[in-house]
């Protein structure tokens, strides 16, 4: 197909190309027994240090302090992702640091407050013998560092952690080095160096590339260098299989990182509205008030489709070409029509055209994905969402009842005040090695404040809010510090009665503000679920509320046959559940996670359907991405998600929704 380009081409290029937020010091450092490492400086010393290793257990120096986060739930890269500053402050505020030594566990997160007085996050990616392999990000650190120092390669647009199996770097790929002291500090706003004759150059703000595979030397030419990151594009001719790059800067050279180069593996680029996505014929960009309309010819923008060597990797040109990577694209799980996939015409950016399938679900958050490759050869990049309507315009969704105008409004706001009541029995093993089912009843409130994001942002670029039909995969990479800061409200009291009139007061806990929560006895839901209702006296912060969940009635079986064949998943095969029973009108949630402990990785994912369909298929190009190892899979059934208000003070929004659901202990091959 014939390249359709326009004026909005560049707009698009600078949305995607993101400046991430990074900590002011990162590291991946790996620990032999009785090694001491200053977390303020991400140096290993002989004295003053925050953590010394011993070959069994992490202690503490000086007057630092820490705690093993695992048991709050904090654990792989998304616990780690998930840790901030703010977070860390009130567990040193509730006592929960101490000077107490740690016996981690690879996945383990941690938080440490250090000699100098900031905080710390470490992730244990892995424990091999007397040696540890640590991740960690020191919000507010401080360092002058040496030379350069590389601590990420990754996709610019997808951010696959390294591990994962659809993590790596195609040939022709606009990618992405983080670290320190990679290059001089821009004296205004970052620009972009310009792909027109000569093209981006092979030296940006002081820093330069080597990349070293296959025996011979690439050097990559880089749109942008910052001390924090450099975006670059790895050379088309660059052979697949391990790789290693270095950075010079200020006459030093980093230590050479390792990463693989792969055939393909795509990324889309994503903004707050979803992936970036204009139309084909005028180049508007896509969004919750300018949904898609299914038959709509669209281009999705990203990178990784592959080595491109009848174009430049640093020129600009006019008359880009295809890029023959079998390539599918997927929108809420129903294939689109492919029509274009290749260069955009700008150096590792590529431009993906296709149909929008007139079957394709309609809601604000229409999952899509794109597959490359075909057999057992495929990866899957990553996950990402489009608004579609029927007619175009503002966008709406069905689950959570929301519109586009809503989500908008929202987005333009710097501090947005939400809520969450829910209620829910979940049936699962006693623990990861014990399969003995233990029944869990438990009601659950969440009041807290966002102040510098917004509620698009949070909602569904990155998280598990999408379409009907479809499934979202959680592969995250931490950048550090970020501009968003959540505390929780005040909403008072809040207590739960159930359909015989019991009450059940929710309990706050001292180190969450805004949280609120209540173990229920046995015999607080049955098998014919009923009303259960919240009732909120209202605080400082929320005002008063009264709402009601009312659970399914009967509640859904997962099918035992079927959940005993389902405890071994394999990932390119996918995963088939089924079920019985369910309320009219509900969901059913089916969600998976595994983890490698060897290498500390961690991935999951969630699907959503209606009940009445009794049968959902996860597809291979979901589960694929997970990687191999031990886990779970759960089958829950969801109640309709509504909304509720409070009097004065107000919520900008507030969902309540209820589940039952069961969850085994699996194995993912």
């Amino acid at each position: 197909m014939s390249k359709l380009f326009t004026r909005n081409v560049l707009a698009v290029l600078v949305f995607a190309l993101p400046v991430a937020a990074l900590a002011d010091v990162t590291g991946t450092p790996t620990l032999s027994a009785n090694t001491t490492l200053n977390l303020d400086t991400g140096k290993t010393v002989t004295s003053g240090g925050d953590i010394t290793w011993t070959g069994t257990t992490i202690t503490f120096q000086g007057s630092a302090t820490g705690a093993d986060l695992a048991s709050f739930g904090y654990t792989g890269s998304t616990g780690f992702s998930g840790l901030s500053s703010t977070v860390i402050s009130a567990l040193a505020a509730g006592g929960l640091l101490t000077a107490a030594s740690i016996t981690p566990a690879a996945n383990d997160v941690l938080a440490v407050h250090t000699n100098g007085g900031n905080y710390a996050a470490i992730l244990v990616t892995a424990i091999n013998g007397t040696s540890i392999n640590l991740q960690f990000d020191t919000f507010g650190g401080s360092t002058t560092p040496s030379g350069p120092t590389i601590t990420g390669v990754v996709n610019n647009y997808s951010f696959i952690p390294t591990g994962f199996p659809n993590s790596g770097v195609a040939p022709g790929t606009l990618f992405l080095i983080s670290g320190t002291n990679l290059a001089n500090a821009p004296t205004g706003n970052l620009t972009l160096n310009s792909s027109a004759s000569p093209g981006i150059p092979a030296t940006s703000a002081g820093a330069s590339l080597s990349v070293q595979a296959g025996g011979k030397t690439f050097t990559p030419g880089i749109y942008y260098a910052s001390p924090g990151q450099i975006a670059a594009v790895l050379p088309s001719s660059t052979p697949t299989g391990s790789a290693t790059v270095t950075v010079t800067y200020n006459g030093a050279t980093s230590s050479a990182f390792s990463f693989q180069v792969v055939p393909y593996a795509l990324g889309f680029g994503t903004y707050s509205d979803g992936v970036i996505a204009t139309n084909a014929s005028t180049g508007a960009l896509y969004g919750y008030t300018n949904s898609a309309k299914p038959g709509d010819i669209i281009v999705l923008w990203g990178s990784g489709l592959g080595a491109d060597t009848a174009d430049s990797d640093t020129v600009f040109t006019g008359t880009p070409h295809v890029v023959n990577t079998p390539l599918q694209i997927y929108f809420g799980g129903v294939p689109g029509k492919v029509l274009y996939g290749g260069s955009s015409g700008y150096p590792g950016v590529n431009q993906i055209d296709v149909t929008i399938p007139d079957n394709a679900p309609t809601s604000c958050y229409v999952t899509v994905v794109g597959v490359t490759g075909s057999g057992n050869a495929i990866t899957t990049s990553n996950f990402g969402h489009l608004a579609i309507s029927a007619s175009g315009g503002e966008c709406n969704d069905s689950i959570f009842g929301v519109s586009g105008g809503t989500i908008s409004s929202l987005s333009g706001q710097s501090t947005v005040k939400s809520g969450d009541v829910i209620v829910g029995q979940l049936i699962g093993p006693t623990s990861t090695t014990d399969n003995t089912p233990q029944t869990t009843n438990i009601a659950l409130a969440d009041f807290s404040k966002a102040t510098g994001s917004t509620y698009s942002s949070s909602t569904g670029s990155s998280s598990s809010v999408f379409s009907l039909g479809s499934c979202f995969v959680s592969e995250t990479i931490s950048t550090g510090g970020g501009t968003t800061t959540v505390t929780g409200l005040d909403a008072g009291n809040i207590s739960l009665t159930g359909p015989t009139g019991t009450t059940y007061p929710l309990m706050t806990l001292a180190l969450l503000k805004g949280f609120y929560t209540a173990l229920l006895p046995s015999n607080a839901i049955t098998s014919s679920g009923g009303a259960f209702t919240f009732n909120g006296s209202g605080g400082a912060d929320v005002g008063s509320f009264n709402t009601t969940v009312n659970l399914p009635n009967p509640i859904l079986t997962w099918t035992a046959s079927n959940q005993t064949a389902d405890a071994t998943v394999n990932r390119g095969q996918g995963v088939t559940v089924n079920w019985t029973g369910g309320g009219p009108g509900t969901y059913v949630i089916i969600s998976g996670d595994s983890s490698d402990l060897n290498s500390g990785v961690f991935g999951s994912f969630t699907c959503i359907t209606n009940q009445s369909a009794l049968t959902f298929a996860v597809p291979g190009y979901v589960t694929s991405t997970l990687p191999a190892g031990t886990g779970s899979l759960s089958v829950e059934n969801a109640t309709s998600f509504g909304t509720f208000t409070t009097a004065a003070p107000s919520l900008n929004y507030g969902f309540k929704f209820g589940f039952t659901g069961v969850s085994i202990n699996a194995t993912y091959q």
